[in-house]
């Protein structure tokens, strides 16, 4: 059967991560995706990316599948024109311009609503298009910042870190992609098209659990605290024999008996310093020290076999090169292999999440050269 979105066409415009990735997203489930570029440079994730390979960017491979490339010039009459022409034909238009800015250029919701009233208009920013930060230029660090995620990441007394990906725009296109694919049902449903409004603090704030409702009702605010959870107990990372981390969760009273017994003292499940949840809470430190010196007496691959085998949550802290060389990772299609005009065979992150019946697919390497399909696209327009 067909991916769930064919037959839809989606108009991307907007550059760098977190609209992109959307459109990425949309691409991978079988929509027909229009990225509109500048002429010239394009979208600039052309050229983004810490390591380079045939001197052009790796990132855009991945991010750039299953698109097709048109070159117009948004800043000029004639390239409005065309895009708010290619929009009167699509389903869905992506966008991830500062509020206002799609306005300015004719193209706004109210503008393409007018011609297209069943349109679903999606809009990925930094703050969201309301309330008193909108006109604020917003990245994934920003985000991570004002929402909260930031601060409760990390160490106690340290700078609060960042995650070593762009986090805060993966998330909200996470977000902006189910607002359409809701949008998508309630117009199945009939309803007309609307307006998606995803952000970035959005997304990242959705994340925060009960973090605001503990300050109201008790004044507490949470604290970074490391690794761990505080009073989730045992559940840390521990370093092994051969000095790689391990994740070990034993956080529940059936399988902090199942380690004790992993760790030939099974005595420690019934003690009543550890026997209950609140118990182990309060000895954490204890349980990490015991915890720890059993680690290091074993290599991260035999902790991963021996406490997995003892059916014990657990899990190696994997790097890049981890993840390549386990199989599991292509089991699951979650490293899949491509050709790619500029770099050749390239193994790249597989579509999430698996359907069983309409999977998504890779069906486009990414367009290497801007405005690639204009011609293609434009002609396909005038013949309706």
């Amino acid at each position: 059967m067909a991916e769930p979105l064919a037959g839809l066409r989606a108009i991307e415009f907007g550059q760098l991560l977190a609209g992109p990735f959307t459109g990425t997203l949309l691409g991978d489930f079988g929509a027909e995706v229009i990225k509109i570029e500048a002429p010239g440079d394009g979208d600039a994730m052309r050229d983004w990316g810490r390591l380079r390979h045939n001197d052009r960017s790796l990132w855009w491979s991945i991010l750039a599948r299953n698109k097709r490339s048109v070159a117009l010039n948004l800043r000029e009459p004639e390239g409005q024109r065309i895009a708010a022409d290619l929009a009167a034909t699509a389903d869905i238009v992506l966008e991830n311009f500062r509020p206002g800015t799609m306005e300015k250029w004719g193209l706004g919701p109210e503008d393409l609503h007018a011609r297209n009233p069943d349109l679903i208009y999606a809009r990925v920013s930094g703050y969201g298009q309301t309330g008193r930060y909108r006109d604020r230029p917003g990245f994934a660090s920003a985000g991570e910042a004002i929402s909260g995620l930031r601060h409760i990441n990390g160490y106690p007394d340290q700078a609060p870190p960042r995650s070593g990906i762009s986090l805060g725009d993966t998330l909200a296109a996470q977000s902006a992609f189910q607002g359409i694919l809701l949008a998508l049902i309630a117009r199945n449903n009939g309803a007309q098209g609307q307006v998606v409004d995803a952000s970035i603090v959005d997304a990242c704030f959705a994340m925060s659990e009960s973090s605001t409702l503990e300050y109201e009702k008790t004044g507490f605010v949470r604290q970074p605290t490391g690794p761990r959870l505080p009073r989730i107990a045992p559940s840390n990372v521990y370093c092994s024999k051969d000095g790689k981390w391990v994740v070990i969760a034993a956080n529940h009273d059936t399988l902090w008996r199942r380690l004790a017994k992993i760790m030939g003292r099974p005595e420690l499940g019934e003690d009543e310093r550890f026997a209950t949840h609140h118990a182990r809470g309060e000895h954490e430190d204890l349980l990490d020290e015991i915890i720890g010196e059993f680690a290091a007496q074993h290599t991260a691959a035999e902790l991963d076999e021996l406490v997995n085998g003892g059916g014990v949550v657990c899990a190696p802290v994997y790097t890049a090169e981890d993840v390549y060389k386990d199989p599991y990772f292509r089991e699951r299609e979650l490293l899949v292999e491509v050709e790619d005009e500029v770099h050749g065979r390239i193994t790249v992150p597989g579509i999430v999440p698996k359907l069983s019946r309409t999977p998504g697919s890779i069906r486009q390497a990414a367009r290497w050269t801007v405005g690639a399909d204009t011609e293609a696209v434009l002609e396909e327009l005038e013949r309706g």
